[in-house]
């Protein structure tokens, strides 16, 4: 059992270091089992936490007629990724890959890196996600840390909307369009987590059916983009924006260092 598994477990659900400990025995070592335990225990889970690891680096995005190019690269240090030089570096990443396309831009952008790229800027270095979008209307917001972006595509709309859905996603991760897009596996641990709580809390079983519905709705409204509440209007979730501006989303990308 290493200190960096401790650690790490640590930072997914803020639980102790004896408790994670434990729970990690209880699953013989396993990371993933340990979590779940330590969620049907109780103990504070910072979901979003877990799911925006903060590693150094930078996205960059380039935007053509119909397409946007998006490249993570990651390196050691903040310092370098503040640096000018290397952030136009990932910019002329992003170039090339939309003017060339997907095809051999990962082989091509790997040489650059091993052998040119990693000398030049001296810190190991690695490329993350990388996409060429297409559609007639794309909205791209990323943020001023150049950490976290969003990419929304819609077949109805504006540009303009696009790039506010986009905001929405940088800020609020959405791993899921809507509920019916989550995996039933997914909603089925949910619920026995969920159950697991309400046991543990007293609850009459009896009572669970009730309950469990309402705990199922703000699951989804945390990770379905549909039925999130929007930033710019707390009175209003994305599905109703949409309605209201006849809108719909074809895909969307959430990207995070």
């Amino acid at each position: 059992m290493s200190l960096e598994l401790i650690k790490e477990i640590r930072q997914i659900t803020g639980a102790g270091m004896v408790d994670v400990k434990q729970a990690l025995d209880e699953a013989g070592g396993d990371k993933d089992k340990a979590v779940e335990i330590l969620r049907k225990s109780g103990s504070k889970i910072a979901a979003k936490k877990s799911e925006r690891q903060v590693k150094e680096g930078v996205i960059a995005l380039a935007r053509g007629a119909d397409k946007l190019a998006v490249v993570e690269l990651a390196c050691e240090t903040d310092f370098v990724a503040r640096n000018e030089d290397f952030i136009a570096t990932v910019d002329s990443l992003a170039q090339k890959l939309l003017a060339d396309g997907q095809g051999d831009f990962e082989s091509w952008a790997n040489d650059q890196i091993k052998n040119d790229l990693i000398v030049k800027i001296g810190e190991n270095l690695r490329l993350g996600k990388f996409n060429l979008i297409s559609g007639d209307i794309i909205g791209a917001y990323l943020h001023s840390n150049k950490k976290v972006a969003g990419v929304a595509v819609l077949a109805k709309g504006s540009v303009e909307l696009a790039k506010d859905i986009a905001m929405q996603i940088a800020a609020a991760a959405p791993k899921y369009l809507g509920p019916g897009d989550v995996p039933q596996d997914v909603v089925t641990k949910e619920q026995e987590i969920y159950r697991e709580q309400l046991k543990n809390e007293g609850k009459p079983e009896n009572m669970w059916d009730k309950i469990l519905p309402g705990k199922l709705q703000k699951f989804y409204s945390e990770v379905c983009l549909l039925k999130q509440v929007y930033i710019k209007d707390d009175k209003k979730t994305i599905e109703t924006l949409l309605k209201e501006s006849g809108a719909e989303i074809k895909e969307f990308y959430y990207y995070s260092l």
